[in-house]
């Protein structure tokens, strides 16, 4: 059997609660028991449980695309109450689209000699398809939850699983 790791991607409340500053709407809302019970399934499985979110400087140039969001050490950056982490998760900060640049994603899949991937979050067309598309690159085997991943968009979502299954050889289930 695969060792596997579930990463759990932006599932924050800048983007999952009404409050939030980027607020994904009710897509975003509608994946939260998914992604709490997958969480759960993989956990009860033994698969390393990852949980990847923004957490930008105050000034981040990402800033001129979108709204401020995410920002490190605020109620945005925060796991939504949904998704309840327990101290054998593993926690990784990004700054980027993908969770794969400039943070130590890459080396704990490494150490736990991770070979597939399991993706669920926020957003389909943006964190995902590129940490999808990252993780690819490097040779893991990827799985898209369609019933976990959600969008600002729904076309946009629709093309980004259609784009990371035939591009990337994601298995989108």
């Amino acid at each position: 059997m695969p060792a596997q790791a579930l990463i759990i991607i932006d599932m924050i409340n800048d983007f999952l609660n009404p409050a939030g500053s980027l607020y994904v709407g009710g897509t975003g809302r509608a994946i939260i028991p998914f992604v709490a019970a997958k969480m759960q399934e993989m956990r009860l499985q033994g698969a390393l449980i990852v949980l990847l979110t923004d957490a930008h400087d105050p000034n981040d140039p990402e800033f001129s695309r979108f709204p401020p969001h995410a920002v490190q050490n605020t109620w945005g950056a925060e796991l939504i109450g949904e998704i309840k982490a327990v101290p054998s998760d593993v926690r990784v900060t990004k700054k980027q689209l993908s969770g794969m640049l400039n943070t130590d994603l890459e080396k704990i899949l490494q150490r736990q000699q991770i070979n597939e991937v399991h993706l669920v979050g926020v957003c389909t067309s943006i964190c995902i398809m590129e940490t999808a598309r990252d993780l690819d690159l490097r040779g893991y085997r990827v799985v898209v939850y369609r019933d976990g991943v959600a969008d600002f968009d729904p076309g946009d979502h629709e093309w980004a699983l259609k784009r990371m299954a035939r591009l990337f050889g994601v298995q989108v289930v």
